[in-house]
């Protein structure tokens, strides 16, 4: 099974170097007739005139190519902008399309192989690593010297790791013309799909997937034996693969707006934004089915099921982000800070994220139902910012790139807005808690080195306190790691859900509640 295991590792690492190479094999060559297909009417003559140096020049390299022409289209909009003719800039990023179109060579001649010879490859090797994991042991997780590893415990194989997540998330959202060979080798699967051609996007959608389903098997193996572990498995790989990316994509197949079910304002940060609501509007009945079922998600759907079941029922069973945080960054979940100070940061920090994405939304619905008369275009600056500085930094290259820094809940726990909401109903108005039988536990502190959300639950276990924190996801690793069964996840009555009687010490007492 080792001999297995190495073969995988030597496939994922072939597949990760093919899959880096990809944006840098072939030549880029552009012509006026490719502008003429990639640019706006109201840009093209304009586009074709400027790039006109570029016609017929072979460039081997596509930072050579991307240089050019963005030193052109710099060129022209500063002369623009110097004589304040501002509705004249071209402010539309036409780098990527012209990138990806001027692509030739061998992954445009072969998508699909190269395709196979990098995801693909790095799929086939994870699964023959995975598959062995766990086979001769007894059920139950141990610590099996996971502050030893070079790759969960913040080693130089972690440190690696993070940076090549950090850089392909600084590249895909910033530089998305870099990864043009890249989205090129998923042309084929979104043109089956979709019926048009691929973005990063879907070269994104399409590997966040399959590293949930891939990772997903990895859980079944660690935790196998454990029903609830199997099953919460099992339900975010289905949302990701059928919510998150085949319905969508099979719904601009027949002219609908792109549209994820089960992603739920503040979340999905851009749903009562201007191009979104007018989509749903005007694609009749579906699309109204969408806004409602947006709407009705956000005051009924959240606090209702909240109040039943917890956070849990979103964070860890449908959320995409979830999703990847328990099965992609399952092997970090020990390095979540479980600091008094941490704890600080996180509860300002959250609330001060949902109280940002409130005011945003607010500003963007009266400017809108006032047909833009309150801010003008304002709006955008702050759609602006808050993508760049949320929707990107935080939750794409710090959330899941600083898996193997700072655990895998980094942003689930520091910055999702949604998370903020759902945890504001579960601590006050809910059913569910975390029991404890303080009488069995013998303090080995397993629950507290998994739990993703920087909890210290031995703290409430030796007390035989309920645990009731807004941030637990409910995701229940701490009650699977537990060799004793202290702990037990229930959704009971309102009435005794939080402890009232204090502990004794010597002549004192003090109240865990206050």
């Amino acid at each position: 099974m080792k001999f297995i295991q190495n073969i995988g590792l030597i496939l994922v690492v072939a597949g990760l170097v093919i899959f880096t190479a990809v944006p840098f094999l072939g030549t880029w060559q552009l012509e006026s007739a490719q502008v003429e297909a990639a640019t706006k009417d109201m840009h093209r003559e304009v586009m074709v005139d400027l790039l006109a140096p570029m016609y017929g020049q072979s460039y081997w390299s596509p930072f050579a190519f991307i240089g050019d022409f963005n030193g052109y289209m710099e060129a022209h909009n500063d002369s623009l902008k110097a004589e304040e003719k501002w509705d004249q800039v071209i402010w539309d990023d036409y780098a990527f399309p012209l990138t990806k179109t001027a692509s030739q060579g061998p992954v445009p001649a072969y998508p699909l192989l190269f395709l196979a010879l990098s995801v693909g490859l790095t799929v086939l090797g994870g699964l023959l690593y995975i598959l062995p994991l766990h086979r001769n042991e007894t059920a139950g997780i141990k610590n099996d010297g996971i502050y030893f590893s070079s790759m969960k415990a913040r080693g130089w194989l972690g440190m690696v790791t993070g940076t090549y997540l950090i850089l392909f998330y600084v590249i895909l959202y910033w530089y998305p013309e870099y990864l043009s060979n890249s989205v090129i080798m998923v042309d084929p699967i979104s043109q089956a799909l979709s019926g048009g051609p691929a973005s990063q996007w879907f070269l994104y959608g399409l590997v966040y997937t399959l590293a949930i389903l891939v990772m997903g098997i990895r859980m079944f193996r660690k935790y196998r034996g454990n029903n609830y572990q199997t099953i919460r498995t099992v339900s975010v790989m289905f949302f990701q693969l059928a919510f998150a990316f085949l319905i969508p994509e099979i719904l601009v197949l027949f002219n609908m707006p792109w549209h994820d079910f089960k992603n739920i304002w503040p979340l999905d940060y851009t749903f009562f934004y201007e191009y979104r609501i007018d989509g749903m509007v005007n694609s009749g009945a579906l699309g109204m089915f969408m806004l409602v079922w947006g709407i009705l998600l956000i005051v009924i759907g959240v606090p209702v099921i909240t109040y039943f079941y917890g956070k849990r029922w979103y964070c860890s069973w449908v959320c995409g982000c979830g999703g990847l945080a328990e099965t992609l960054g399952d092997p970090y979940r020990q390095l979540s800070d479980k600091s008094l100070k941490s704890w600080q940061i996180e509860r300002y920090l959250i609330h001060g994220v949902l109280v940002l994405a409130v005011v945003m939304t607010g500003v963007t619905l009266l400017n809108y139902f006032m047909e833009f008369s309150l801010l003008g275009q304002a709006t955008d600056q702050l759609h602006s910012f808050y993508g760049f500085a949320i929707g990107s930094a935080f939750a794409g290259v710090i959330g899941t790139g600083f898996y193997p820094f700072m655990g895998n809940r980094v942003w689930c726990r520091f910055g999702c807005p949604l998370a903020a909401y759902l945890g504001m109903v579960q601590r006050f108005k809910s059913r569910f808690r975390i029991t404890t039988n303080g009488g069995q536990c013998i303090s080995c502190g397993n629950c507290s080195t998994y739990c993703e959300m920087g909890i210290d639950v031995r703290w409430y276990a030796q007390r035989g306190q309920n645990i009731v924190r807004s941030s637990c996801v409910g995701c229940g690793v701490c009650s699977a790691v537990c060799p004793r069964g202290v702990l037990k996840l229930e959704n009971g009555e309102e009435s005794g859900r939080i402890n009232d009687l204090p502990i004794i010490i010597g002549n004192d007492s003090i109240n865990l509640n206050t």
